[in-house]
């Protein structure tokens, strides 16, 4: 692939010293790099950027990315009023953006998710670069379908009005689901357009997230758990996740396994999972909530025997390529969700790594319990095989890496 000298700026509205910027940006760019592409990095920082400790980190991150000649720039994000603050930092990064394309002779702007994506038109229409639009969802449809915004009100029309714009100008898409492309491909803005895609899952690094034994014994003697089989959920709760049907589900699994002992792994607030077993009757003694470091994640997979992820249902789900569900794979473990998220469905039945429930009924968690259940344990030929899945379709370099190296030659060859 021949991306040596090629200058590209690339725009993040999540900041690099969020997990997200840090786990979902920054790996691929030094891919990219070692490849020959020249980046400028420009986020959004909150005000843990600005604080004694963030300076701190912002100088060891900046080292950090100068070592594969990533140029780091950043902006203060603004929160609030909603409208007027996002207006205020489109044109913030409008105006910064400007300079950059001019001064570094930028040829291409990649602009991941719809904010970046409002100020790489502009640069498009003034200043003729090239551009891709990663769509990391359907942002008018995930904040009605989350409750936020209703289906007429001004931020939603303002927001599609916005995406037809970008649609009907951008070189380049990236979805993240194959059923998100098939849906937009036929969009008034997209059909019948040549627009160079790629559909690029949530892809992690192989080696940070894989099974490991000793981490596996190490963790249940912590837990306390001993042989008990563990069902493990690792991400935020809630919002557009359902802590409560994940917890009706682990109530219909101790029915199938008495014994069995729920891992929370996450930041959230205690309260909401507590509030969520009390409703299932679940009692204290078989779960138990950690906070960990992300460097941690893959120990306590380890020490588990099954993944799940319950999400809100709704159109923005389309777009969905959970990376937890990446990192449960990569450590060997069946994973249980529900409808409509994505490719997932789709991948656990045709790969029969897990089970998919239909709607949230205790039919359906009985049905998926004993579908899982067959697959779960401390078997290494099915752990293995899971593994395989998750090299096969979420590997950083050979699904994530070659797909956005492929994106960025055509784009740039056209």
């Amino acid at each position: 692939m021949n991306l040596a000298g090629k200058r590209v700026l690339y725009i993040s509205y999540n900041g690099m010293l969020d997990p997200l910027g840090q786990s979902q940006v920054i790996p691929y760019l030094k891919e990219l790099s070692r490849l020959g592409v020249q980046f400028t990095l420009l986020s959004y920082e909150r005000e843990q950027a600005y604080s004694i400790e963030g300076v701190q980190r912002v100088k060891a991150l900046k080292r950090e990315l100068t070592q594969f000649g990533i140029n780091w720039h950043f902006l203060r994000y603004h929160q609030r009023p909603s409208i007027p603050a996002t207006a205020f930092d489109v044109a913030a990064g409008i105006r910064f953006a400007s300079g950059l394309v001019r001064r570094e002779k930028i040829e291409l702007v990649h602009a991941r998710a719809h904010i970046p994506a409002v100020i790489a038109l502009n640069l498009k229409r003034r200043l003729g670069v090239r551009m891709i639009f990663d769509v990391r969802g359907l942002m008018a449809e995930e904040y009605i379908d989350a409750g936020h915004w209703t289906s007429n009100s001004l931020a939603a029309r303002m927001t599609k009005r916005m995406e037809a714009g970008v649609l009907r100008a951008t070189d380049g898409i990236v979805t993240l689901t194959d059923a998100l492309w098939n849906t937009m491909r036929e969009w008034p803005d997209l059909k019948g357009r040549s627009v160079v895609h790629e559909t690029i899952p949530c892809c992690i690094d192989q080696e940070l997230f894989r099974f490991n034994q000793n981490a596996r014994e190490t963790c249940r003697a912590e837990i306390g758990v001993s042989d008990r089989l563990v069902l493990v959920y690792s991400g935020s709760i809630g919002g557009w996740y359902r802590s409560d049907e994940m917890a009706a589900f682990f109530a219909e699994l101790r029915r199938h396994r008495p014994e069995a002992f729920f891992l929370w792994l996450t930041t959230g607030e205690p309260k909401i999972v507590e509030d969520a077993m009390s409703k299932s009757q679940v009692s204290s003694a078989a779960y138990a909530v950690r906070r960990i470091s992300n460097r941690d994640v893959s120990s306590f997979l380890s020490a588990a025997d099954i993944g799940i992820a319950f999400y809100r249902p709704g159109i923005s789900r389309l777009g969905t390529s959970p990376v937890k569900v990446s990192e449960y794979l990569s450590c060997g473990l069946p994973v249980v969700i529900n409808s409509g998220i994505g490719d997932t469905e789709k991948l656990i039945e045709s790969e029969n790594i897990g089970a998919v429930v239909k709607d949230f009924r205790t039919e359906e968690y009985s049905r998926a319990a004993s579908a899982t259940l067959s697959l779960a344990g401390d078997s290494a030929d099915s752990r293995s095989r899971i593994r395989a899945v998750a090299e096969k379709y979420f590997d950083l370099r050979g699904i994530g890496i070659e797909r956005y190296a492929r994106l960025y030659e055509r784009v740039l060859a056209e």
